[in-house]
């Protein structure tokens, strides 16, 4: 992290659209089964759970990738990494056109699985570029290349109609390798990087880059990415196949109302940059689990049929959500999921600023892991219950869950950081279910000072 007066906006800014921009690619070609994958499921003739680990297995090698990746950026630089990455990926998703088993497709999906390892390598090497008052909003927007989900809804079901599953591969190959080519040759060395080969000094031991890991705080926060990031991976690749399954569409149909949910929640990860800057990490986090918990409890109520013992006989009725209302609801829940994703990595440069890359490895890699076991387990529940809308259902359990230990974390901060309030109090402190306490905090001498932006992000 950069003080303020050593940010240089242009090429801070320049090092943060060519960063979007491959990262918009590689999530793209991350969650490329999401649409070739429901043609391979009918060419093979998978059930439900093979299904769902063919969407799965790209997001495994994306997320084990990502604290390696992290602690790699650490040591060569962004730009090494990046670029490399890319090029590797575009290897494997080239010879994925030529794959004819579902065994053979499982291990050429670990390959291109490495795509996904692309956001902990732009988030460490951005970070770099920004100082702290402008970091969470610069995070923001490089976090909104999750619109790659949304190109790849929309755009590949046209590409796999019109070319084929096996050409639309290739295509995106193509692209790849061109994206890592203007990286390498548009981009620069990070600061950091420049500093320590012009002093000569070596880069951070890898024992004191994991030392952070040994921190409770660190897995909370991983938590709270499994939902935001984890859960929204897994949906962007699964909501395609629900609508096909549960509302009988056509693919290109499901592939755009998919496309729906995931631009919010790409696009609006900048707003929830801006938004941790400006209101704290954990106020956004309370907004994002609050919202999400409604709208997911709405989207897991199964289509029912009742019988009700009328006057004059049996009446029967039925309830269930329609198409319009769950796509409505799923754009609400991508909206502040894309808030949520801002706010997780606001915390991790304002605590563990020189350990970006292995803190964010870390919490990217267990909220890629999100992306890898729901899908998997969406199919099993679905083969299990042959209830369409058991997957929101775990969702909704997930959500509450983290909200529980979110919520009791942050009442023993404050029990611990003002100890002479009662436990009322300590409920009636807590700025982010109390609109009015930065008014009444600044009147009272007996009230908590004024949390900062570390505190906000705790």
């Amino acid at each position: 992290m950069l003080d303020q007066e050593q940010y240089n906006p242009a090429k801070a800014h320049k090092a943060l659209a060519l960063s979007t921009i491959a990262f918009t690619v590689c999530f793209a070609v991350w969650t490329i089964f999401s649409i070739i994958g429901v043609k391979i499921k009918q060419d093979l003739g998978l059930n439900e759970t093979e299904f769902g680990l063919l969407v799965a297995t790209p997001v495994l090698t994306g997320s084990i990738s990502r604290i390696f990746l992290g602690i790699w950026t650490e040591k060569y630089g962004g730009r090494l990494v990046f670029t490399v990455l890319m090029l590797a990926t575009a290897m494997a998703v080239y010879l994925l056109s030529a794959v004819e088993t579902y065994a053979i497709f499982l291990i050429a999906a670990l390959g291109v699985g490495l795509a996904g390892g692309s956001f902990i390598v732009g988030i460490a090497y951005t970070s770099e570029w920004y100082d702290k008052r402008h970091q969470g909003t610069a995070l923001g927007i490089f976090g909104a290349g999750n619109v790659g989900a949304a190109v790849t809804n929309f755009g590949a079901p046209f590409l796999v109609l019109a070319f084929g599953w096996a050409a639309t591969a290739q295509i995106y190959s193509v692209v790849l390798v061109a994206m890592a080519i203007i990286f390498w040759l548009v981009t620069e060395n990070d600061p950091r990087l420049q500093k320590r080969k012009a002093e000569g000094t070596r880069p951070t031991p890898l024992a004191e880059q994991l030392e952070p890991l040994k921190k409770l705080q660190v897995w909370r926060f991983a938590l709270y990415y499994f939902f935001v990031f984890g859960g929204f991976v897994a949906l962007a690749s699964w909501l395609p196949r629900y609508y096909v399954g549960a509302y009988d569409l056509s693919l290109s149909t499901a592939g755009t109302l998919a496309a729906l949910y995931a631009l919010p929640a790409s696009v609006f990860r900048a707003l929830g940059g801006w938004l941790s800057d400006r209101f704290g990490a954990r106020t956004v986090m309370y907004w994002t689990f609050g919202v999400s918990l409604a709208c997911l409890f709405v989207l897991s109520y199964p289509e029912t049929r009742y019988v009700v013992a009328g006057i004059e006989g049996p009446i029967e009725f039925a309830f269930g959500v329609p198409l319009a209302v769950f796509t409505l609801m799923t754009v609400a829940l991508g909206f502040f999921m894309s808030l949520g994703k801002a706010a997780v990595y606001k915390h991790i440069p304002v605590y563990y600023p020189d350990h970006v890359g292995s803190v964010g490895g870390l919490v990217g890699m267990i909220g890629g892991l999100g992306g890898f076991v729901l899908p998997i387990a969406f199919g099993v529940m679905n083969d299990l219950t042959g209830v369409w809308t058991s997957c929101f259902m775990l969702m909704f359990l997930v959500v509450a869950v983290s909200l529980t230990w979110m919520h009791f974390a942050i009442l023993r901060m404050e029990r611990r950081r003002v100890p002479a309030l009662g436990e009322e109090e300590h409920f009636r402190y807590l700025p982010e279910i109390q609109p009015d306490y930065k008014r009444e905090g600044e009147s009272r001498p007996d009230a908590p000072a004024r949390h900062n932006t570390e505190a906000h992000a705790h």
